[in-house]
This record gives structure tokens, C-alpha cells and sequence, in this order.
């Protein structure tokens, strides 16, 4: 296999994989599981390919790939990754097998068609991530809806069908708008140079009136605010998240929701860079008040999930902020928050789910003193808590401390106001905590209660060593970034960016200062 056909097979594997599915008898429930999770793990470890490879001194995409596919349009199959879509692809293999474990003994019914949608959706998330052509960036990212409507409608909670139309309709709305302004440009583009492409590089190139720039930027931003998602368009993440099966939670939490995001950073900041400016302080406000609005929320929640889902509200606020604050230390905390959102909130999601197998409820109330039979679940839940919280030693620490840094060197009031919502990150994480592990046990269902069985502590550890690796030594996420998004905010700005890292004179890479 060569390079330049890796990130196909990254991609394609898992729906490769999805297919011989259909043809499993029904009553094998246990070969369908392993069969899925052994896709899952194959495309993780041909995926590990991409970060042993990766060559952290160029800006630009590598593992490059395009072939001609359909040529009177100018739409060509076209995939590569820089620094920024290398860790989204990553996070997104790494995810997936821990999906499939998290539903082996919850998904009973249907579990030909549950891992089929699962690998299915894994498809589509990786080939939002690797596209760089804008036709294939718009029919992943609508492809990857179908198997998540059908996740959260068929393997959900009581009110399924309700949040997974609400999560259809809502991201529909944006994706509508996102389509007319990829063919308002490749128009314009065409109109300019006479090219009908749907290349993003060339697209890049495109000239726009001030006007103009302004109404794409908005369209875009809109489909991206629905996904990521920002206050106040957030109202359908509750509902999905409580109603969707523990993979589907892990899934949205963990890579779905960085699809807006990632959308912000690939086409609203260096297509729309006047736009994006002139945005800045609306957007700015909007992830203030979903950090606070959200941490406020989860505060008043009953259902631990209900609280985690508007933890997640929070939490990206603050991604949001770090995106538009438009300098290193800003973008490269947004985008390591968004790996952190991932592993911190996929782990919280991962433990209420166990939880929720063995009491079958997921109310704060129904718990207490679980500490003193479950010292096991214990420690993991206090981990991912205080990774979510922002606990230095932990990966959420890092991420937060750039973005508030790259935020307090642009706009003061908007950072000092976040640093509120980790306060307030704080009280309602540990208040659950307390109120769920510790105290007396006031329920007797919990006495019996089981600790955490081989598999289950053999999912969470791998997320749980990630977390302490970031939170000790994230030096090699932020270099395979570090290229990609300086040349990210030298687009926006203007200006070129002090270089924060010297040059390595032997191999002309770029290293850390001090090392």
C-alpha cells in the first residue's frame, strides 16, 4: 500500500467492513460484534500509519489523493489531511472501537443493523475530515446523518423518535444553507476564471465582494454553529444525547460535534477572513454565553447524562472562543479541546452508560455511597471528572489554559468571563460526583451493585492513559499541528506568525524552544 491510497482505505475500511454484515445470520449477535470490532481496530491501527508519517514541518496536505470523477462539474475524488484533520481522523479511529465495546451487552435487538449504521457513520466522519474537495466534503457530511438518525431512532430512549428527528430537522436547516453557498462559489468561481471546480485550494482563491463574503460566511457559519453546537442553536443536543444509545452519545460527543468546529476552522476563517473578523465579537459573545449558559444547566440537572450533554454545551464554547480569538496559542487550544472534549466527555458518557446497565436509571437521586462498592468505577469516574474539569496533570488543562491565553491577548473581558464557566465546570462536576459516589447508600439496589467488569476497565484505560499523556506531555499533538495553523492564522491576519519553535538544522524540522 502506498501513501497516496492510505486515507482512502482509513476511510473506506470501515464500510467495507459494514457489508458482509447484511449477510451475518441474525442469531449470531457475538460474530457480528466481534467482526465489527475487529474492522474498527484494523482501521485504528492502519490509521496509526498517518501519525508515525506525518511530516510536522509542512503546513500543507499530505497523503494526497485525487482521481477524476465527474469531470462537467470540475468534481474530483480529492483527500489529504494537514496538521488539523490528522488529529480529527485519529480521534476518530480511536473512538470507535471504544463505541462498539460500549454497546456489546446493551444492544441486544437488532445488532446486525446497530454495528451496520456504526461503521457506516465511521465512513462518514473520517471522509468529512479527509476531504478536500468541497462536493465530497458536503456529501460526507451528509452522508454520516442517515446512520446517526438511525442510531438515536431505533437503539434510543423512551422519546427516540423525537430527538432523532429533532437532530434530522435541525441539521438539515444547516446543511441547505451550507449547500447554496458552496454553489453560490464554485458559481462565482466559475464566473471568474471560466473553471467549473469544486477543488477547496482553488475555491480558496475565489474573489468576493465585501457583501457577498458576508452572506456565504453566514451560511456557512450557520450549518457549523448547529453542529458544534453553539447557543443558541444547542437545543437538540440534550435530546440526542440523552435518547441515543451509549455509542451514539460517545460518537456525538466525541466526533460529531467537532465536525462544526472543524468546519469554522477549515472554510469560515481562511475562505471568509473579513467576515470572520468582522464577526468576531457576535461569535465571541454567543461562546460566552454557551459556556456559562450551558455550565448553568448542567448545574440544575437531575439525569447525570442530561448534565454531561450540557457540560458538552459548555465545554465547546470554550473551542469556539479559542477558534475566533484567531492567534496560535487560540487555535491550537481549540483544536487540543477538541481532542480533550472527546476523550473527557466520551468517558463520562462511557461510564453513566455502565451505570445505566446495571440500575437502569440515570437520576442523580438513585445513587449515593456507590464508592463504597464500586472503588473501581470509582476511580475512573473521578479521573474523567477532573479531566473534564481542567485539572492540570489532565488533558482538559492544557487545552483550556491556550484558549484563555489566546483569548486574554485579543479580547480581556470575553476570557475573564470563560474563566468563569471553569468554576462553574468545577461545582457541577464535583457536586455530582459527591452526590453520586460518596455519602451513605440510601438505596439498597446499590449495595449489590457490580464493579467494573474486565472489559469495561479495558475500555476506559486507554482513554484515561490519553488523557494524563496530554496532560503531561502534549508537546507531540501541538507539533503535528503547529505548521498547519500557523499558516492558518497568517491567512487570516494577514501577517506572519513570530515562529514559536526553532528550526532543527539537521532535518529542517521545526522543534520546541529549550529542546
Amino acid at each position: 500500500m502506498t501513501d497516496q491510497w492510505i486515507l482512502t482505505w482509513v476511510c473506506f475500511l470501515p464500510l467495507l467492513g459494514a457489508l458482509p454484515i447484511v449477510f451475518f445470520p441474525e442469531g449470531k449477535a457475538g460474530l457480528t460484534r466481534l467482526w465489527s470490532l475487529l474492522v474498527t481496530l484494523v482501521t485504528f491501527l492502519l490509521s496509526l500509519h498517518l501519525w508515525f508519517h506525518f511530516d510536522e514541518s509542512v503546513a500543507g496536505l499530505q497523503f494526497i489523493q485525487s482521481l477524476s470523477w465527474i469531470p462537467a462539474a470540475g468534481i474530483r475524488y480529492s483527500v489529504g489531511i494537514d496538521g488539523i484533520s490528522l488529529l480529527m481522523v485519529l480521534l476518530t479511529t480511536f473512538m470507535m472501537p471504544l463505541a462498539v465495546l460500549s454497546g456489546w451487552n446493551a444492544v441486544s435487538e437488532r445488532v446486525r443493523g446497530y454495528h451496520f449504521f456504526l461503521l457506516m457513520l465511521q465512513t462518514g466522519m473520517i471522509g468529512v475530515f479527509i476531504a478536500s474537495d468541497l462536493f465530497l466534503f458536503y456529501l460526507f457530511w451528509e452522508a454520516m446523518l442517515i446512520p446517526m438518525y438511525f442510531l438515536i431512532g431505533i437503539w434510543g430512549g423512551g422519546r427516540r423518535i423525537y430527538a432523532a428527528v429533532k437532530f434530522f430537522l435541525f441539521t438539515m436547516a444547516g446543511s441547505v444553507l451550507m449547500l447554496a453557498a458552496i454553489l453560490y462559489l464554485v458559481s462565482r468561481h466559475h464566473a471568474l476564471s471560466g473553471d467549473w471546480t469544486f477543488d477547496m485550494a482553488a475555491l480558496l482563491t475565489t474573489v468576493l465582494s465585501s457583501r457577498a463574503e458576508t452572506w456565504v460566511f453566514l451560511a456557512f457559519a450557520f450549518s457549523f454553529a448547529i453542529k458544534v453546537p453553539m447557543f443558541p442553536l444547542h437545543t437538540w443536543l440534550p435530546d440526542a444525547h440523552v435518547e441515543a444509545p451509549t455509542a451514539g452519545s460517545v460518537i456525538l460527543a466525541g466526533v460529531l460535534l467537532k465536525m462544526g468546529t472543524y468546519g469554522f476552522l477549515r472554510f469560515c476563517l481562511p475562505f471568509f477572513p473579513d467576515a470572520a473578523h468582522h464577526f468576531t465579537p457576535l461569535i465571541m459573545t454567543l461562546a460566552v454565553i454557551g459556556i456559562i449558559y450551558g455550565a448553568l444547566l448542567a448545574l440544575v440537572q437531575e439525569d447525570v447524562k442530561k448534565l454531561v450533554a450540557y457540560s458538552s454545551v459548555s465545554h465547546l464554547g470554550f473551542v469556539m472562543l479559542g477558534i475566533f480569538a484567531m492567534n496560535l496559542q487560540g487555535i491550537e487550544g481549540g483544536i487540543l479541546q477538541m481532542v480533550n472534549h472527546g476523550l473527557s466527555t466520551g468517558a463520562l458518557f462511557l461510564l453513566v452508560g455502565m451505570l445505566y446497565e446495571r440500575r437502569h436509571t440515570r437520576l442523580i437521586e438513585d445513587f449515593g455511597g456507590l464508592a463504597r462498592v464500586m472503588p473501581l468505577y470509582t476511580l475512573f469516574l473521578l479521573i474523567a471528572t477532573f479531566s473534564s474539569i481542567g485539572l492540570p496533570g489532565l488533558n482538559g488543562f492544557i487545552g483550556e489554559f491556550l484558549i484563555l491565553l489566546g483569548t486574554f491577548r485579543v479580547a480581556m473581558l470575553p476570557a475573564i468571563l470563560a474563566a468563569s464557566g471553569v468554576v462553574l465546570g468545577a461545582v457541577y462536576m464535583l457536586w455530582m460526583v459527591q452526590r453520586v459516589l460518596f455519602g451513605p447508600i440510601r438505596h439498597e439496589e446499590n449495595r449489590v451493585l457490580k464493579d467494573l467488569t474486565p472489559r469495561e476497565w479495558g475500555l476506559l484505560l486507554p482513554v484515561v492513559l490519553l488523557m494524563f499523556w496530554i496532560g503531561l506531555y502534549p508537546k507531540p499533538f501541538l507539533r503535528k499541528m503547529d505548521a498547519s495553523v500557523k499558516a492558518l492564522v497568517e491567512q487570516v491576519s494577514g501577517e506572519p506568525v513570530a515562529a514559536p519553535h526553532a528550526q532543527d538544522p539537521h532535518t529542517g524540522h521545526t522543534v520546541p524552544e529549550g529542546e
